[in-house]
């Protein structure tokens, strides 16, 4: 299975392109809420927010959903290895979620619409890392 590591490969490139829109997008939510009596700059920013979303968030989201799930159909053996898998699992599908959930205030904001405080926002951006963290954690130290 040498094919096997290039779709890990792109597997991990994928992830990596997807967390930095997760990690990108809420900023860009900061921006818009502190500056939206700024038309010309909420203008801006909403073209900015589509794009991240459309050409670089979702893409990479379903290339790190593919290839993962391509990836333990070529060894599904993987789930008999302990629960790490499965607590990996529910962490991504948690983060699809917060993906999805990004999609919603974009919109939201997209129509001038005032989606909670900044300071909500800020500390809504900390969920992908949070998420990441037990992630990486399932991957790397499997400990269960």
């Amino acid at each position: 299975m040498a094919y096997y590591t290039w779709i890990l490969a792109f597997h991990v490139m994928s992830f990596i392109s997807w967390m930095a829109m997760l990690f990108y997008l809420p900023r860009l939510f900061i921006y818009h809420r502190e500056n939206a009596d700024t038309k010309a700059f909420t203008d801006v920013v909403k073209v900015q927010e589509y794009k991240l979303m459309k050409y670089i968030g979702v893409p990479a989201m379903w290339a790190t959903v593919i290839s993962g799930g391509t990836m333990l159909y070529l060894n599904t053996g993987i789930f008999a290895s302990g629960g790490w898998m499965h607590a990996k699992l529910l962490l991504v599908a948690l983060l699809i979620g917060y993906h999805l959930s990004l999609e919603k205030i974009r919109k939201i904001m997209a129509e001038d619409g005032h989606f909670k405080t900044s300071k909500w926002l800020r500390v809504y951006n900390e969920v992908p890392t949070l998420l990441m963290i037990g992630i990486v954690i399932m991957v790397v130290v499997k400990p269960f």
